[in-house]
């Protein structure tokens, strides 16, 4: 069973920034899709950013340039980079590891992220 455990979350004022972690178990980081996603109350969770295992990269549109994803694979752990956050980041973030074949995958349990002054 993969096991996804999200860190790194908190609240930080506009322009800010916060540095998530994804710690992977049971996987083998480099052979899988991961992605992190977010969800704000009322919104379907959308995609932020994902990395397949031959480092494509492929970023939602409202973060690029914003965010940057990142994985070392010798610690099996994903990172988000976040900056020049805006209210509008304001969210669940969820990290997501699936096989390329896999449409859905597993979730971690989702980290706060606030952003308000």
């Amino acid at each position: 069973q993969v096991q996804l455990v999200e860190s790194g979350g908190g609240l930080v004022q506009p322009g800010g920034s916060l540095r998530l972690s994804c710690a992977a178990s049971r996987i083998t980081l480099s052979t899988f899709v991961m992605g992190w996603y977010r969800q704000a109350p009322g919104n379907q969770r959308e995609l932020v950013v994902s990395i397949t295992p031959r480092g494509n990269i492929e970023y939602g549109a409202s973060v690029k340039g914003r965010f940057t994803i990142s994985k070392d694979n010798d610690k099996n752990t994903l990172y988000l980079q976040m900056n020049s956050l805006k209210p509008e980041d304001t969210a669940v973030y969820y990290c997501n590891a699936r096989r390329i074949w896999d449409a859905v995958g597993s979730w971690g349990q989702g980290t706060q992220v606030t952003v308000s002054s």
